[in-house]
């Protein structure tokens, strides 16, 4: 599938660079808010970062699994795994066979975890909460269905980028800008 647009080259309207301005806004915030949630609760950024999705995952009905929970941090299954060692051993996470198939793990939070992460969130989210609350459902069905398809998106770019890196030297990217 080739590109439609060249997106340097595209006249963005400017209410689609607001977008784009908007999204990057909103993941420099929330990275902000994991650096935050990992100096309340004591944890590197990205060991607090799993600890609140594990959270958020059981509190919504859907626990996690390792893999996924490794997909949803943009982290290898290695490196996932020595995280959940660290959670597990401090006793933030408890990895649990519930399924049927004794082979699939779940991940929940241990009360202490999940009083960790509430705590934070009790203090940090209330302007989030307000903002989602004040929303009408059509309003946030609307912001759904944008950024899954902006997901999607993402997704189909990252799926398309491996073996196609190249490393270039500092003069063959000024030799390709046009003069």
């Amino acid at each position: 599938m080739g590109l439609v647009n060249d997106p340097l080259t595209q006249d963005w309207l400017p209410e689609q660079t607001a977008v784009m301005e908007a999204l990057r806004d909103w993941a420099v915030g929330f990275a902000e808010l994991n650096h935050h949630l990992g100096r309340w609760t004591g944890l590197p950024t990205s060991d607090a970062n799993a600890l609140g999705q594990v959270v958020w995952a059981a509190e919504s009905g859907a626990p996690v699994s390792p893999a996924r929970l490794a997909r949803r941090l943009g982290m290898s299954t290695g490196a996932t795994t020595l995280l959940l060692d660290r959670l597990e051993r401090q006793g933030l996470v408890e990895r649990s066979k519930e399924s049927a198939d004794r082979r699939r793990v779940t991940l929940r939070p241990t009360e202490h975890g999940r009083a960790q992460a509430r705590g934070f969130v009790a203090f940090a989210g209330t302007e989030i909460a307000a903002t989602l609350v004040s929303a009408d459902a059509d309003e946030l069905a609307a912001v759904t269905g944008f950024l899954q398809r902006m997901t999607q998106a993402a997704a189909a770019a990252n799926a398309r980028l491996p073996g196609h890196e190249r490393i270039r030297t500092s003069r063959q990217v000024a030799d390709s800008v046009p003069p």
